[in-house]
């Protein structure tokens, strides 16, 4: 385990199957010789940082005062994003991210469209937020956000060692740790129905 991860309080919770925080994930060797003998794109580096991989809505950004623009169907997807410049920021998770950011590569990964990229930058550099890469969804995927942040990690865990995934969906975080990720559960937010219905039989967020 890291020392930022023991900081951040997540000892215990962000553990994959094997029990271990940071580990290699599945798909990505844990070492650089083991990365070449399989073939699987460029080597780990070792005096890389690992990688911290954060959701945004629900973690830092609190999304109930647009959660009305889903509760009819179908949602109005378009008001809802439209508005995510005036959330609020979480400062359990604001908090979280810091701490991990003190020894890790922080990666943004969020189901928001890919056209909502330059509201999504301008809001975390307003809370000060570290802006690392940022990965969203192409605006015409109509995946489940469970099945867009799995692909998204597999291809990260090629080359990159991902030490911690924080996300607040609970569908996410099933899937996410059953492939063998070691995850951290945001749960400073109540998850609402609305937002995870959404999410899984529309797949836009």
């Amino acid at each position: 385990m890291t020392d930022a991860a023991e900081a951040a309080g997540i000892a215990g919770t962000a553990d994959p199957a094997d029990g271990t925080v940071g580990s290699s994930p599945p798909g990505a060797p844990a070492d650089p010789a083991a990365a070449r003998a399989g073939g699987r794109g460029d080597p780990i580096v070792p005096e890389q940082r690992p990688l911290a991989v954060i959701d945004v809505d629900g973690v830092v950004a609190d999304v109930r005062h647009r959660l009305r623009f889903l509760r009819a169907s179908p949602g109005d997807w378009d008001a809802f994003f439209a508005a995510a410049p005036a959330d609020p920021p979480l400062a359990e998770g604001v908090e979280l991210v810091h701490r991990l950011a003190r020894d890790h590569e922080v990666v943004w990964l969020t189901g928001r469209p890919e056209r909502s990229r330059a509201a999504t930058w301008r809001w975390l550099g307003e809370q000060g937020l570290p802006l690392g890469e940022l990965r969203m969804r192409p605006d015409d995927d109509r995946r489940p956000a469970r099945v867009f942040k799995r692909a998204e990690l597999r291809q990260l865990g090629t080359r990159r060692q991902v030490a911690v995934v924080v996300d607040d969906d609970p569908a996410v975080v099933d899937l996410l740790r059953a492939d063998g990720w070691p995850v951290l559960r945001a749960e400073w937010l109540a998850y609402e129905s609305t937002l995870g219905n959404a999410q899984e039989s529309e797949g836009r967020t």
